[in-house]
């Protein structure tokens, strides 16, 4: 058997404008949530929409990217790796934070709207 890697893709929609940051080391971070839906039937045969929310974070030239061609609403395609991690909040609680790093993406076109195809001119890269 092959190694077992840790690899995500996700096709959704921005939940807010991405928010760009520079770390205290000069290190560029933008972040963004994404939401993907499933659709299934009930068993009373209702069709039924779960949306999950994802907590998404680019670095570096990525950042940018993000930064200049995504807003809240818009339609992409994320891969990368799925982190989980800690902290204390505030109030000295230990809270879990799950997050797809990024490692590349593809802006697909706004929502409820056909996908950008990669000859178009509104294509942002």
């Amino acid at each position: 058997m092959k190694t077992v890697r840790n690899h995500i893709s996700l096709i959704g929609n921005l939940g807010r404008d991405p928010e760009t940051k520079e770390t205290s080391n000069g290190k560029k971070l933008s972040k963004f949530s994404l939401a993907t839906n499933r659709t299934y039937k009930n068993s009373e045969g209702e069709f039924i929409t779960d949306t999950t929310w994802h907590n998404a974070i680019a670095w570096g030239y990525l950042a940018d990217r993000v930064q200049k061609s995504l807003k809240k609403g818009y339609l992409v395609v994320v891969e990368g790796t799925q982190s989980n991690r800690s902290y204390e909040d505030q109030e000295g609680k230990k809270r879990y934070v799950s997050e797809v790093i990024i490692r590349d993406f593809q802006h697909l076109g706004k929502k409820n709207q056909e996908p950008v195809k990669a000859d178009s001119e509104e294509m942002p890269f």
